[in-house]
């Protein structure tokens, strides 16, 4: 395949788009990561098509992109639903909730008595209320645990009822706000901002970035006036050895 005969999912804005991300670079073998978030934000997946179509732009192989895919578990080897539900399950979400909260959302979306799957979808894939549910290692947020997020979105503090009517609500078309962050979107949306394109979400910047746990500290420490010390101006390292 040449560039001038991508597959036909690909647009010519996706071709656009893609030949920015490759412009970042100086190596366009380095634009791969945003590459495949790309190809996710048209497909919600990572296809062979989506392989090819990287490997072509970026002069790789197809088995090199398709290491890179299959290591990485943010991106999906099948098509996502419209939202993307990532329920932490590490030692101590799990601990305080987050393995209840996962069985309960594994029950409710699962068919004919059998509880939806790792990466599983509820609905048609892609079309509105669909959901992928996923278990997720450690998200970053043990001080508000436990937690989830949806398509990469935080919702802190979690209960298996809480999280049960948060689902029922992306169900039926809501986007409840998240507990810190950017207005909800979906999951492909989400995939074209980590591809680093941000056209009409200016106002995300907007959105609360830190939730008071995780400043209390820095709360306490302004209001008590404790400050760090300060570093010498010319900091001394011990030499290091010789080579003999």
């Amino acid at each position: 395949m040449t560039q001038t005969q991508e597959p036909a999912v690909f647009d010519q804005s996706t071709v656009d788009r893609a030949s920015a991300i490759v412009a970042r670079y100086p190596v366009a073998r380095s634009a791969l990561l945003p590459m495949l978030h790309l190809v996710q934000s048209v497909e919600g997946h990572v296809s062979q098509a989506g392989i090819a179509f990287c490997a072509d732009r970026l002069d790789l192989t197809a088995a090199e992109v398709s290491a890179v895919a299959t290591f990485y578990t943010m991106y999906k080897r099948r098509p996502c639903g419209e939202h993307l539900v990532s329920v932490c399950t590490n030692t101590l979400c799990a601990a305080l909730g987050g393995d209840a909260i996962y069985a309960k959302l594994r029950e409710h979306l699962g068919s004919d008595g059998k509880p939806l799957g790792h990466e599983e979808t509820a609905g048609e894939p892609g079309e509105p209320g669909s959901i992928t549910l996923e278990h997720a290692e450690c998200l970053a947020a043990c001080d508000l645990a436990p937690v989830l997020q949806v398509n990469y979105e935080f919702y802190d503090n979690q209960t298996p009822e809480g999280a049960l009517e948060l689902v029922k609500s992306l169900q039926a078309g809501e986007k409840p706000d998240p507990t810190r962050g950017a207005p909800l979107t979906d999951f492909r949306q989400a995939e074209l901002q980590l591809a680093g394109f941000f056209e009409g979400r200016g106002a995300d910047l907007d959105g609360p970035s830190a939730a008071p746990e995780t400043v209390r500290g820095a709360a306490i420490a302004a209001d008590r006036g404790w400050t760090a010390p300060a570093q010498p101006d010319h900091a001394e390292f011990p030499a290091l050895p010789e080579k003999k």
